[in-house]
């Protein structure tokens, strides 16, 4: 027979708290402050984000604002029958694949060529003088800069008095013409962001080990062969991340800006999502139509942004969560 003496646990043992839940309640407590701050932002979201999710019923519905949900008449999927049934429709799908595409191109591309030749100045005042002055336009709404180009490309205004006096031009109708909206739209807002934009290239060009460049400088590299081996192959993971991303803005082609811009004579070719269901649902009073065309876009951006944001963990190993 053993001598050992079998071990029962002792009530102590009993009510003792695991080590693990001993560790989450003191993690709960140390954020407890930061949880309390964060939960104001939490409750407007709720109310102003998600609650009003609800009234995405009228997408299925001839919605009668004097009849409500409850007594308006279910159609189903005619709504969004009738958004690829019209020509019109269409084309709004297509403007807006078009321009918001255009921009993610141009404002990738040109915050990623700033900050190229933004890193190879040396005079360090100078180098904040010039990053002060392009984040400007960003900080400035399309209120303001819609009445400023209004203006400036007027067939009177300053661009085509410039263009008349030194090339001898006719008045360009830039903002009455579709092409030419198209490319001062692209145009104005790249111009407008590529300067904020260009902060998180910066930043990652800050990252580059500088051991690199003296090897390189050893070895007989020039200035454009140290961009070329170091710093581009250095920005491709964050070119990744940024391009995949914004990916799931590819169905806002800018309201504000379009807005303050556009006019009858180019809705052929300015005319977005976002202005269409504005002037349908609100001006024209087709509420069901115009919620089926905004869910038909939440829906495609929200799959986009999973598909980026997939596209991202594999190609660049980036992950939020």
């Amino acid at each position: 027979m053993s001598n050992a003496k079998a071990t029962t646990p002792t009530q102590a043992d009993v009510i003792r708290p695991s080590p693990r839940r001993t560790k989450r309640k003191k993690g709960f407590k140390r954020t407890l402050a930061l949880d309390l701050m964060l939960l104001p932002a939490v409750i407007l979201t709720f109310i102003f984000a998600y609650i009003p999710m609800g009234g995405l019923v009228i997408a299925f519905q001839d919605y009668k604002p004097w009849l409500g949900f409850a007594k308006s008449s279910w159609i189903g999927l005619e709504h969004f029958q009738f958004l690829f049934s019209m020509p019109e429709n269409v084309q709004v799908i297509w403007n807006t694949l078009i321009i918001a595409g255009m921009k993610l191109i141009g404002g990738l591309i040109a915050p990623l060529i700033f900050a190229l030749l933004l890193n190879e100045v040396r005079k360090e005042t100078f180098k904040k003088s010039i990053q002060t002055f392009v984040y400007l336009p960003h900080f400035l709404s399309w209120v303001i800069l819609g009445g400023i180009l209004l203006d400036m490309l007027a067939t009177k205004g300053m661009i085509n008095q410039f263009l008349g006096a030194v090339f001898g031009l006719e008045p360009i109708f830039f903002l009455g013409e579709g092409t030419w909206f198209r490319i001062v739209v692209v145009t104005s807002d790249i111009w407008k962001e590529f300067g904020f934009g260009a902060i998180i290239f910066l930043a990652s060009l800050a990252g580059i080990n500088p051991a690199l460049y003296e090897a390189a400088e050893v070895d007989g590299a020039s200035r454009w062969q140290q961009t070329w081996s170091i710093t581009i192959p250095a920005l491709i993971p964050i070119m990744i991340v940024v391009g995949t991303l914004s990916l799931g803005n590819i169905l806002n082609g800018g309201f504000d800006q379009i807005f303050n811009l556009y006019n009858p004579l180019v809705y052929d070719k300015g005319d977005i999502i976002d202005t269409f269901v504005y002037r349908v649902g609100l001006i024209d009073g087709k509420f069901g139509f115009s919620a089926a065309v905004g869910l038909f876009k939440s829906v495609v951006g929200f799959v986009l942004i999973v598909l980026a944001y997939r596209a991202a963990y594999k190609f660049a190993n980036y992950r939020i969560f």
